[in-house]
């Protein structure tokens, strides 16, 4: 299925006005870098490729190399995560007619559907500890944000701000201890931390610049995010610094630059950006900003995810 209609059918359930700041047209462009091919690597990458319409999950060696395809599937397969022991990737699909979410084993194999309703439930993370899983659903009308728990299949609502706000790319901190998500509410798109076990929640991202697709550091100390503005025609990748408040750009191309993730060891940084005119997912060594071409052939590539 085309990115095309994936984004129809979400802006069908309300979602045209502020998605495209988080999800950019495929047709957007900029101009060309070099970035070198390769680099030894001994993790992986799961990752969401377009090829001939239809959006299917690979995985591919994190320091180039053949890719395998890991989902096979008519209707959309998107936003691959890990689980902790890099033993599954949860994932959202339409294969079900509506926004799903399901579970493939890493090495292949037949995925299985993780909860079954007729909301819209995509854009999920397994917590730390395996036990949990952070996703978005409209199971109660708005849009918000969930933990399930993976033993009993019971779900909470955690966040829910207004009637027609949409949240995105929820993300645990490695202690647990907190969700990283994206909200429109109220500000346009701003980046949020909140505590799983009481609810309190704050905005860490600036007023008059917002972001999206928030990811924690390895550490916990840090959230890197999508920075863009309204609908320019780049953005950087920000990290903001959640003790003293501090932000700096980790990535700055001269073009859309989006799907951030660090490495296992927090040395690096992966990536989708459309520098070269298509979607194509690099990696960013973070002490000398090197960076490394990963994905190469027909088809955009997004929203790579490490493997543990």
């Amino acid at each position: 299925m085309a990115v095309a209609r994936v984004l129809a059918g979400l802006a069908g359930a309300g979602l045209a006005l502020s998605l495209p700041a988080c999800r950019p047209r495929p047709s957007e462009s900029a101009a060309p870098v070099a970035a070198p091919v390769g680099r030894p690597s001994a993790w992986e990458l799961v990752y969401e490729r377009e090829v001939a319409g239809n959006l299917d999950l690979y995985v591919i060696p994190a320091g180039g190399g053949p890719e395998r395809r890991l989902t096979d599937h008519p209707a959309g397969d998107m936003l691959g995560r890990w689980s902790p022991d890099g033993r599954t990737v949860v994932f959202s699909s339409e294969r079900s007619g509506n926004w799903q979410l399901w579970e493939v084993p890493g090495e292949g194999g037949s995925p299985r559907r993780l909860r079954t309703n007729a909301a819209r439930e995509f854009q999920s993370d397994p917590s730390p500890d395996g036990r949990q899983i952070a996703f978005l659903s409209n199971l109660e009308g708005p849009e918000c944000l969930f933990v399930m728990d993976r033993g009993t299949g019971a779900a909470r609502r955690l966040v829910r701000h207004g009637d027609q706000s949409i949240l995105g790319n929820p993300h645990w901190s490695p202690d647990g201890k907190l969700i990283t998500f994206s909200s429109n509410w109220r500000l346009g798109h701003q980046i949020y931390v909140v505590d799983p076990a009481t609810g309190e929640e704050r905005r860490i991202s600036g007023l008059t610049s917002g972001g999206c697709e928030p990811r924690f550091s390895r550490d916990g100390r840090k959230v890197v995010y999508v920075s863009r503005g309204h609908l320019r025609p780049t953005s950087r990748l920000v990290e903001h610094d959640l003790e003293k408040g501090d932000e700096k750009a980790l990535v700055s191309w001269p073009a859309l630059n989006y799907d951030p993730v660090y490495s296992p060891d927090g040395s690096e940084l992966a990536f989708a950006s459309n520098i070269t005119g298509d979607w194509v997912i690099y990696r960013q060594r973070l002490a000398d900003g090197q960076a490394w071409r990963v994905t190469f052939g027909p088809g955009a590539a997004r929203a790579p995810d490490y493997r543990p």
